[in-house]
């Protein structure tokens, strides 16, 4: 698992690449929460979640293997996603998630609605 990335994936090196082409400045991985994409000026936090770890309900498919180990470890992440959305709304940030499928299939969009919100 160790090659598996968490952070510089696919979709989150592709939004943030549109992002900067529109001159959206944002900070990676910030503060205790670790947003993918900070846009503190704003207080605008953008997650990238990939379907697989953190249950695409379209995408996600169920492990077939090791169910005993997969099956807690992905509802965990699920539960830690939700929590840390809660703690940084309380402290004022507007949370956007997107799915790693929606930035692959629809990345202008998802520029686009970060560019709104950045505004």
């Amino acid at each position: 698992m160790s090659a598996i990335r968490s952070k510089h994936t696919l979709p989150e090196v592709l939004l943030r690449k549109a992002l900067r082409k529109k001159k959206i400045a944002y900070k990676l991985h910030y503060g205790k929460e670790k947003i993918d994409i900070a846009i503190t000026s704003k207080k605008l936090a953008v997650f990238v979640d990939g379907c697989f770890w953190h249950g695409c309900p379209k995408h996600g498919r169920k492990p077939k293997s090791n169910k005993a180990y997969w099956l807690p470890k992905l509802r965990k992440n699920i539960a830690r996603d939700k929590a840390k959305a809660a703690r940084l709304r309380a402290a004022g940030w507007k949370v956007v998630r997107f799915w790693e499928h929606d930035v692959l299939g629809e990345l202008k969009m998802c520029a686009k609605k970060v560019s709104r919100l950045a505004k």
